[in-house]
């Protein structure tokens, strides 16, 4: 049994999420709401929600935890050759642009369309509110990838202090989600951002060279980058 919770009712200790045993590994609560007051103490604590649509909300706390450490990111041959070109097109004819908190609202949109592998569905409208709620705030944000003026590829997350959580990315044109994350890294490295939080472990994050902690760890890193001064300018940055 996992706890069902009240608009005012505090999350339970991360220690009482369902176990592999269990059947729903990480899973730690339901109910509740997705105000930014909430996401915001979810996020401090370690958890995140994650739910199809009809479900109640989920709140999980996966152990272990996926994460990336910005000085592993791992760019492949081909993803340099494509950010050189970018660098060059910003530099000159600006068909490529790199923007930072421009379109938040649209990136998370995108990312919630449908897609091949079914993937992106899970945002829903009250995510939507909820995340948009946060950037207004100054704490969720997007890196967006920009050709021809049209809106091709891009990711969001959170960031208190300086621990940032990945939540979503979105491609419209070839690599163009690579490119969106591979300056969000840059930026977020250059600005003292040592781990992303990915949630949880696919083949694609272990590609980019994420890899799992322990909850524990993941945790003490947690207490550590939240309790530091936030991060006041967003504005994507080269060379790589």
């Amino acid at each position: 049994m996992i706890p069902w919770l009240e608009t005012d009712s505090p999350f339970p200790d991360v220690s009482r999420a369902l176990t592999e045993e269990d059947g729903a590994p990480g899973l730690l609560a339901a109910g509740g709401d997705l105000s930014p007051a909430r996401l915001l103490e979810a996020y401090r604590h370690g958890i995140f929600p994650w739910f199809s649509e009809g479900q109640p909300i989920l709140w999980w706390s996966t152990d272990p935890r996926m994460v990336l450490r910005t000085e592993h990111f791992s760019i492949s041959h081909s993803l340099k050759k494509t950010l050189k070109k970018v660098e060059r097109s910003m530099a000159s004819d600006h068909r490529w642009e790199v923007r930072f908190d421009s379109a938040f609202e649209q990136v998370m949109r995108a990312c919630a369309a449908p897609r091949r592998d079914g993937a992106g569905t899970w945002i829903s409208e009250d995510i939507v509110h909820g995340y948009t709620g946060l950037h207004r705030q100054g704490y969720a944000h997007s890196s967006e990838v920009w050709l021809d003026g049209r809106l091709v590829g891009g990711a969001y997350g959170v960031c208190i202090g300086r621990m940032f959580y990945g939540e979503s990315m979105f491609a419209r044109a070839t690599d163009a989600s690579k490119i969106a994350l591979a300056y969000l890294v840059h930026f977020l490295r250059q600005n003292g951002v040592e781990l992303i939080d990915c949630q949880q472990e696919t083949a694609h994050l272990a590609s980019l060279g994420a890899a799992p902690v322990t909850r524990a760890e993941f945790l003490r890193h947690l207490r550590h980058a939240t309790a530091l001064p936030p991060i006041e300018t967003w504005q994507p940055a080269g060379p790589f």
